[in-house]
């Protein structure tokens, strides 16, 4: 199952109380079907109902199916810049 770091769950929960409503929302990892796009990021109000839910320090993430497979080994980490900008990155579990 995809983990993710303390950076991660910081960042996550960081955009997702931008929502008018937080409390149930979260960070929605999709798998785009092409290699050449990959995924896609969207802040939700909610899971969809086939959406695998990961939740970590309070932060949570929902993965489509194509995801949820792609990413199971995996561990999203991100940076956070001065600007408040956020980038997310994949890294294979130890």
């Amino acid at each position: 199952m995809l983990t993710l770091t303390e950076n991660a769950a910081t960042a996550v929960k960081s955009i997702v109380s931008q929502l008018p409503q937080p409390g149930e929302g979260g960070l929605r990892i999709r798998d785009t079907g092409t290699p050449d796009t990959g995924f896609e990021l969207a802040v939700v109000p909610t899971p969809e109902p086939a959406d695998q839910v990961v939740e970590a320090e309070g932060a949570r993430v929902f993965l489509d199916e194509g995801a949820g497979v792609a990413l199971g080994d995996r561990v999203l980490d991100a940076q956070i810049a001065e600007d408040g900008g956020v980038r997310f990155a994949l890294a294979a579990q130890a």
